[in-house]
């Protein structure tokens, strides 16, 4: 039986399965499979354009440049969002007391550690959709 708190650590991790239901990663990979969350990934590693090149530079950005870069996000939702990326430590909000209050988000080693998995799934979507929109088509005229 695991007695120190290394000896748990490498057992509990030795025991995540998201198969199982009772499993934490399961919180993790609903969180991180987030649009909002994919794509605040994202801003923050520097994808603002619409290029798909790999020559993001990860940057700190305030809220009202996120919330002007993610068309549809309301206030609430990436609040929330924000936060908890923050909880499970993927960013660092800063504050800065200016007049008015200066708040950043960045990614952190954990964030940038994701930000290319991320990337992938933007960059997928983007790639595929044509793919996507063709096969939904197809399967919605043999359906009705």
């Amino acid at each position: 039986m695991a007695t120190t708190k290394a000896e748990k650590r490498a057992q509990a991790k030795a025991e995540y399965n998201a198969f199982l239901a009772v499993c934490p990663s399961r919180q993790l990979l609903d969180r991180i499979s987030d649009k909002w969350v994919v794509l605040i990934l994202c801003a923050l590693g520097g994808d603002t354009s619409e290029s798909s090149g790999a020559s993001h530079t990860p940057k700190a950005m305030r809220y009202s440049e996120l919330a002007r870069l993610l068309a549809g996000v309301s206030q609430k939702m990436l609040t929330q969002n924000l936060r908890a990326l923050e909880r499970d430590g993927l960013l660092i909000r800063t504050v800065t007391p200016t007049v008015p209050v200066t708040v950043t988000y960045e990614l952190t080693g954990l964030g940038l550690s994701l930000l290319h998995l991320t990337r992938g799934l933007r960059q997928w979507a983007q790639t595929h959709m044509e793919q996507v929109l063709t096969h939904r088509e197809s399967h919605d005229a043999r359906a009705s």
